[in-house]
């Protein structure tokens, strides 16, 4: 090749390669960017109701628009219950679904059951809404809650979550709907990551005697929980942001109750049913600070997950 003809190839490279750079770093920056813009954004339009009720907001139950008067405590609290439910009950399928999946499945069975999994991780939540809404609901009132209130129910100290009139939605019917929905994706990467743990790891420990309970717990479980807590963590965000299946089980009324069997409101319904509704500057503040305090939440939330991983691997460091 002439000596004109590679030095012009050299800065044809040389050219593509500063654009392909700078291309990816102005991405990189554009989504601290958009972040940036999206919580400035929402502390603009929530400062007419911060100026209003400052901290008084997060820890009032009222919720009157006749009167202006706003209060984010039922809407928070049940966010995180019904969140809390729907990982509490998430998890240890998602775990299980993903141990018979690597670990005790036929062949034959794998893909067919991945596939079913992945298909309903795609279902729009408002299928599932109605699903909970006008199949699950009924069912749920006629033949769970009366067993909840006559069983658990009458129990000391935890009686008190699991009593009242069985109407099929409320906090515990919209946690199970959440749960339903966010196990594709905890069991979908529980099963990814679990799939690529090295068999040389596996065998020994099989080799040595141990169960697939103690391969799954003491090997696989260490090698993979940065993927794993990032499975948990995508379930979660799902479940904290979750709007119109809640919307159709939850109950929609702003009401605070110690009954799990009662109607309550999140964060996201509380969005869904008002928003087009909101009349006036302090409505309409008060539902952005909601939306807010959600990104708030969902970040600290994120951030607890990121120091767990922090100081286990300190403490992994420290063993070794």
């Amino acid at each position: 090749m002439p000596m004109f003809l590679r030095e012009a190839s050299l800065k044809r490279h040389t050219v593509l390669d500063l654009l392909f750079r700078n291309l990816t770093r102005v991405s990189a920056f554009g989504v601290l960017v958009l972040l940036a813009a999206i919580i400035g954004s929402l502390v603009v339009g929530s400062m007419p109701t911060i100026r209003a009720f400052g901290f008084g907001f997060l820890t009032s139950s009222d919720w009157d628009p006749v009167n202006d008067q706003f209060g984010a405590l039922i809407p928070i609290v049940g966010t995180l219950v019904t969140s809390a439910i729907a990982l509490l009950i998430a998890i240890p399928v998602s775990f299980g679904i993903a141990i018979f999946l690597t670990e005790l499945s036929p062949r034959v069975l794998r893909r067919p059951l991945g596939v079913a999994i992945e298909l309903l991780a795609g279902i729009p939540s408002i299928i599932y809404g109605m699903w909970g809404l006008f199949v699950f609901a009924p069912l749920f009132a006629e033949h769970v809650e009366p067993w909840l209130n006559d069983h658990i129910g009458t129990m000391p100290y935890i009686g008190p979550f699991f009593s009242g009139p069985p109407m099929g939605i409320g906090m515990l019917a919209a946690g199970i709907i959440l749960a339903i929905m966010v196990i594709p994706f905890i069991a979908s990467v529980m099963r990814d990551v679990f799939e690529v743990v090295p068999t040389l790891l596996k065998e020994s420990a099989y080799g040595l005697g141990a169960t697939t309970w103690e391969v799954m717990w003491k090997v696989v479980l260490p090698y993979t929980k940065i993927g794993v807590v990032g499975g948990i963590m995508l379930g979660l965000g799902r479940a904290l942001g979750e709007t119109m299946a809640v919307t159709f089980v939850i109950g929609n009324a702003h009401e605070l109750s110690k009954s799990l069997l009662m109607p309550g409101n999140s964060i996201a319904s509380a969005l869904a049913n008002e928003f087009t509704e909101a009349y006036g500057e302090l409505y309409t503040s008060a539902l952005i600070e909601l939306g807010l305090i959600l990104f708030f939440i969902t970040f600290v939330v994120l951030s607890l997950a990121r120091y767990m991983l922090y100081k286990l691997g300190q403490r992994e460091g420290q063993a070794s």
